[in-house]
Formats: structure tokens, C-alpha cells, sequence
């Protein structure tokens, strides 16, 4: 295992001479361990020799590497956003960026090749933002299409990846310019760390990021970047599970009397799966993920009543751990969402999330069935 170097700064030989390393915010050798790894995870390309880390970038939390990517643009710039996507960057864009960066946020569907080119033809976006699969609509965006349509109008291409994970799609590889994750979610698997990472295949966007990462500085600490990098070592393993079982669940629910809609890319009567099926893969095989979407009968009532009871599945944000967890977006993860735009969306009373952890599969379903009652 990798030392844990909690040194903050480092001697120098000479006023401005240094063995590497001079001061933590700016170089740590296991954060750097940890940034290579997940750098080389998604197929960055990029060698020690043209970026110090390969092109890997480690935050203190998801939306510190948000923050930190949209610096990348100038004062004013449009970005344009996927219309489903974590409540915590729709507020960091709403909220926040539009009015200390100016920027002209439009968000918009992404999810067919038809509305994403109508999309990027009128908004001519410096940067183009998309989470697929999105959350909490599992929608899956077509990232080679992304990156063709995103380069034809010389725009930045960022995929949030966090609900695959590199396991399962690497979208550098179909032409993406960065990668975002929240190391919290399914790359620390534990639920025991908050982190962030980009990671970019392009040379110049690493050295931009690099100068970012350390004027800003919301770097991920070492002793939570060690975590991170544990929890990747079985992260193929995890997302084995994660998808097998929530294939099963998936498909259980789908004709439980209580249930009106079940969205999991992996049901054939999910509108993307056809590509979700070519383009999330794991071990050469259609893989997809473990997050599912269900839509109860009944209200805000029967929802409240069906999350109280779960036994098994832990009523808490986040996702990704080994355990399964379950929440209610409209009032928990996406409440910072205006209330018109989740009804746009589908983010109903009657929605929950589920992340189908590692457990025993009968008993997930179990817990279900007795919570559903």
C-alpha cells in the first residue's frame, strides 16, 4: 500500500531548488498516486513526461472539480447543460457561476442525437456539460456524437462519468476532452471519503488544469486521496455486483403491482437501451451499472411511507458504496432543483433512487417486497 505522506511542505536544497516536491497544496505524493491511477483508469494517454500526473486531477469534493473545470472558461461564456444532472451542479451553475462568472447557462436534453445537435447548433457553447447516465432520469447521452458535434463548434467537452465509473465506459476514448467524477461515489466505494477528479487526454487542457488545481487549491488531502485509491482496487469487482444485481432488481420491480414505471438502462423498455448496451460495457460484455429509478404508484405519502420502512437499503444520499442506499431526489438530492424544472423532468413525488450496493441480492429484494407492502 502507498505510504501516506502527510508532510506539508518539503526542504529545499536551494532558494527555489527543489527534489520535486515543495509545497503539499501543489505537489503530494500520494494524491499524485492516486491522480496516475485513476488518470491511467480512463485512458488519459498521456505520459509522466508531458503531465506530472498523467492528466489526472484530484479534488476535495466533486463540486470543487466542477468549480475548478469551469474555470477553464472566460467571464461570460455559454455553457450548455444536460438537463438532467445532479442538483448540486445545476445550483453551482444556476446559482453561483451565472452570477460570479457571468456565464449563459442553457440547459437542455441531450439524450437523442436530434435534440443534442439542435441543442449545440443554438447555443454555439464554449462548453458542453453531460452526465450519462444522468441523474436522477438515467438518460444516456451518445458521447461520440457529443464529441463531434462539441469539436465541430470548438466547444470543451465534459462527461460526468461518476455513475459508471471507468469500469464501465471511458468516454477520453471516443473523443471526450474531460472526465469528471465524484471520488466519493462508486471510485471510493466505501462511503467513507468526499473527493473529486478530472481527467483530460489533451496536453494543453492538463497544463491549464494544473496552473487551476494550484491557484485555487481545493486539492483532495492525502489521507483521502489513500482512501480513494484503496477503494479503486476493487472497484472492478464492485461494479460487477453493482450491475448484476441491479439488473435483477431492475427487472423484479418492473412487474411488482406497486410500481408504475422502473427506469434501469438495462430494461429493453428503457428509451436508450440500444446504446446504453454499446457504449457501457464491463469485461466485453453490456454492462449497466447499479443505479435504478423507480417511479411508485401513489404520491408523497406512499413514498414516504415505502422509504421508512427499507430495512436493508439505508435511507441517505450519495451512492456508490458497497452498501445500498435509497433516497427521494425531490426532497433530498435534487431540492435545490426549482420545483417547475424536476416536474419538467420527471422528478416527481412518487420517484425514488435506488444504488444497489454489494449485499446478497435476495435479500435486497427481500427488503423491497416488505418495504413495498
Amino acid at each position: 500500500m502507498p505510504p501516506i505522506y502527510t508532510s506539508s511542505t518539503f526542504i529545499q536544497e536551494s532558494p527555489g531548488v527543489h527534489k520535486g516536491y515543495e509545497y503539499s497544496r501543489s505537489h503530494n505524493a500520494t494524491r499524485f498516486a492516486f491522480e496516475r491511477c485513476i488518470a491511467d483508469l480512463e485512458s488519459s494517454g498521456l505520459t509522466e513526461a508531458q503531465d506530472r500526473t498523467c492528466g489526472g486531477f484530484a479534488f476535495a469534493s466533486g463540486l470543487a472539480a466542477i468549480g475548478t473545470c469551469l474555470e477553464l472558461l472566460d467571464a461570460g461564456a455559454t455553457v450548455l447543460c444536460m438537463d438532467d444532472v445532479y442538483g448540486g451542479t445545476n445550483r453551482l451553475l444556476q446559482r453561483v457561476r451565472k452570477r460570479s462568472q457571468g456565464l449563459q447557462v442553457t440547459f437542455a436534453d441531450l439524450g437523442s442525437a436530434e435534440s443534442l445537435e439542435r441543442a449545440v447548433a443554438a447555443a454555439r457553447p464554449a462548453m458542453i456539460w453531460a452526465e450519462t447516465p444522468s441523474n436522477p432520469t438515467l438518460k444516456i447521452v451518445d458521447v461520440q456524437a457529443l464529441a463531434r458535434l462539441g469539436h465541430a463548434c470548438g466547444a470543451i467537452t465534459v462527461v460526468d462519468n461518476t455513475f459508471a465509473s471507468p469500469m464501465l465506459q471511458r468516454p477520453l476514448e471516443h473523443g471526450i476532452d474531460i472526465v469528471m467524477h465524484s471520488a466519493t461515489k462508486y471510485l471510493g466505494g466505501h462511503s467513507d471519503v468526499v473527493g473529486g477528479c478530472l481527467v483530460t487526454s489533451r496536453p494543453q487542457l492538463a497544463e491549464r488544469l494544473r496552473f487551476m488545481q494550484n491557484a485555487i487549491g481545493s486539492v483532495l488531502g492525502p489521507f483521502d486521496a489513500y482512501l480513494a485509491l484503496r477503494g479503486v482496487k476493487t472497484l472492478a469487482v464492485r461494479m460487477h455486483r453493482h450491475c448484476t444485481s441491479a439488473l435483477q432488481i431492475a427487472r423484479h420491480l418492473e412487474s411488482h403491482p406497486a410500481v408504475k414505471q422502473v427506469v434501469y438502462p438495462g430494461l429493453p423498455s428503457h428509451p436508450h437501451h440500444a446504446l446504453a448496451a454499446r457504449q457501457m460495457r464491463l469485461a466485453g460484455e453490456p454492462a449497466f451499472g447499479g443505479m435504478i429509478t423507480v417511479h411508485l404508484r401513489g404520491g408523497i405519502a406512499e413514498s414516504r411511507r415505502f422509504l421508512e420502512r427499507v430495512r436493508i437499503f439505508a435511507l441517505a444520499e450519495s451512492l456508490g458504496g458497497v452498501e445500498s442506499l435509497i433516497e427521494h431526489p425531490a426532497i433530498m438530492t435534487h431540492a435545490s432543483v426549482p420545483a417547475d424544472e424536476r416536474a419538467k423532468l420527471g422528478i416527481s413525488d412518487s420517484l425514488v433512487r435506488l444504488s444497489v450496493g454489494i449485499e446478497a441480492v435476495t435479500d435486497l429484494i427481500e427488503d423491497l417486497d416488505q418495504a413495498l407492502r
